[in-house]
């Protein structure tokens, strides 16, 4: 399979794998209906970042030194466990905060906050480096050329801001926003207890 062929078929199952509802869906439509586009298309960015982190390690080899040591995996995979029921626990326990009293700080601290929010929810999935590892596997030369390796990371980030991204401008216009605002209380417990259920699953997977 030639250079162009390998990005597509990664660029396709990382696609199906991206659309899938998850903590990373629920972070950045969050993002975008409770505080401004800006801060979800930071928070898109940060998810990217994320992802595209977790491939770098899958293609250091990361995938192998689970397999080799099992209780890195299973320690990294309880502290993103607890960061999402964390963040499942936090959004419920505000869910009948006002807006106004729960938003980013404004200006740049807001949208480092955004970012940072997006870039730890997909650093809490371990599982993120085994997919990436075993479509590289699949689907890259043994040693894949320098140039190859630097488009397929490219292509991670660039295919997660375009779906984040697109989602964020999606959730954050104005009548969105405003049957948020109505909604709040249930749509934060919903969002917090969905949140808190990917954390458990992802503690109770083996």
């Amino acid at each position: 399979m030639d250079v162009a062929g390998v990005l597509a078929a990664v660029a396709i199952a990382h696609f199906l794998v991206a659309v899938s509802p998850g903590p990373a869906f629920l972070v950045v439509v969050r993002s975008s209906v409770a505080r401004t586009r800006l801060a979800g298309l930071c928070t898109a960015v940060g998810l990217a970042a994320g992802s595209t982190l977790w491939a770098v390690a899958a293609l250091f080899g990361l995938q192998a030194l689970f397999a080799a040591v099992p209780w890195i995996y299973s320690v990294l995979k309880l502290a993103g466990a607890t960061y999402l029921v964390w963040i499942g626990i936090s959004l419920w326990r505000n869910a009948g905060v006002p807006i106004r009293e729960t938003d980013y700080p404004a200006g740049g601290a807001g949208l480092l906050a955004a970012l940072r929010l997006g870039l730890v929810t997909q650093l809490a999935n371990p599982k993120a480096a085994i997919f990436f590892g075993s479509i590289f596997v699949t689907m890259l030369p043994a040693d894949p050329a320098l140039a190859t390796t630097v488009l397929l990371l490219l292509n991670v980030f660039l295919l997660e801001c375009g779906w984040y991204g697109g989602l964020a401008a999606s959730f954050s216009t104005g009548p969105v926003q405003r049957s948020y605002k109505r909604a709040k209380v249930w749509i934060d417990r919903a969002a917090g207890a969905t949140l808190g259920a990917f954390g458990v699953k992802l503690a109770a997977d083996r």
